[in-house]
């Protein structure tokens, strides 16, 4: 009876934001048109670092792999957040629940390595600048993005592996928007103090390392410019990586606050609290993809110009 029991669960029920209707139709409409302004800024984006061959660069190269990495991670959990909005499709497949695993799992731990390869790339230009274009050749950047997405794909391919082997029971109700690794876990009827080990060595090699080496380049690139003499010099050097600090600053700093605050044990059973989890948890995935296109045009003169430059061109054609 007991093994029954285990393959009983062939869908999960995501209880999102069930038990407040009113704010699933807020939140349904706000989140669409979120996401509708997600695309289009990482898509204009990615556009614009292909067109103009002035932002044919290696920082413009990580910069539109982060922009289409907002797009493959903002399209595998909105829809799925705006689907458990409506009251009639609040279930999911377990398989379709295993692809939003990977996925998600995926894109995210992606990011946290392409960050400190663009910290990284940012500590060559400032503070070598004469080695530069042998550092950071085309080969070299390539395989560096091209690692940071292989990186993801693995870690996430062998925690979802470990996960899917889990028994499942009766209890198939999600805590969640989405099929979110961590409580897809807590379901499992069985042990998951394995599970949630190499899942801690996971985040220490692939969320906290990276980060470890953002904060020591640009440790090295505040150093650096400081050294220089000239405020105009000065200036210049750190408009070249605000832009991307005040990324890692958002990213970083979101996921530091979601999973690092205290939780008083009086209050880990109230739904209001859970709501509110919840809740930071879904804009902190919507947010950040939204705010990288706006950062990155808005406090750099590069892309600026480039878009001067593909309007001139467009009105001069006609």
């Amino acid at each position: 009876m007991e093994k029954i029991n285990e393959t009983t669960v062939t869908e999960f029920f995501l209880k999102g934001l069930s038990g407040y209707p009113r704010l699933e139709i807020i939140f349904f409409m706000l989140i669409l048109v979120m996401y509708v302004v997600i695309l289009l800024g990482n898509g204009t984006l990615i556009i614009i670092s292909i067109l103009d061959p002035h932002l044919h660069t290696p920082m413009y190269f990580f910069l539109s792999n982060l922009s289409f990495l907002d797009i493959c991670y903002t399209t595998t959990s909105i829809p799925p957040t705006l689907v458990s909005f409506l009251p009639q499709r609040k279930t999911i497949s377990f398989s379709g629940c295993v692809v939003q695993m990977f996925l998600g799992l995926a894109m995210g731990t992606t990011e946290c390595v392409l960050l400190a390869t663009m910290a990284f790339d940012r500590y060559v230009a400032i503070c070598n600048p004469l080695r530069y274009p042998i550092i950071m050749s085309k080969i070299i950047y390539v395989q560096m993005a091209a690692g940071s997405w292989l990186a993801g794909g693995v870690n996430s391919l062998v925690q979802t592996i470990l996960v899917v082997q889990l028994p499942f029971c009766r209890d198939n109700v999600i805590n969640h928007f989405s099929c979110e690794i961590l409580a897809v876990m807590k379901l499992a009827c069985a042990d998951i103090s394995g599970n949630e080990f190499i899942m801690l060595v996971a985040t220490t090699v692939f969320t906290l390392t990276p980060l470890l080496l953002i904060v020591v380049s640009y440790t090295l690139i505040i150093s650096s410019i400081l050294k220089i003499h000239s405020a105009e010099g000065r200036s210049k050097a750190f408009s070249t990586c605000s832009a991307h600090l005040t990324v890692v600053i958002i990213f970083y700093g979101t996921i530091l606050f979601m999973y690092m605050k205290p939780k008083p044990k009086a209050s880990l059973n109230s739904d209001k609290l859970q709501a509110t989890d919840k809740l930071i948890s879904m804009f902190y995935g919507v947010m950040t993809p939204m705010m990288n296109p706006l950062i990155y045009s808005l406090r750099n003169k590069d892309v600026k110009e480039a878009v001067k430059r593909l309007v001139g061109k467009k009105s001069f054609s006609k």
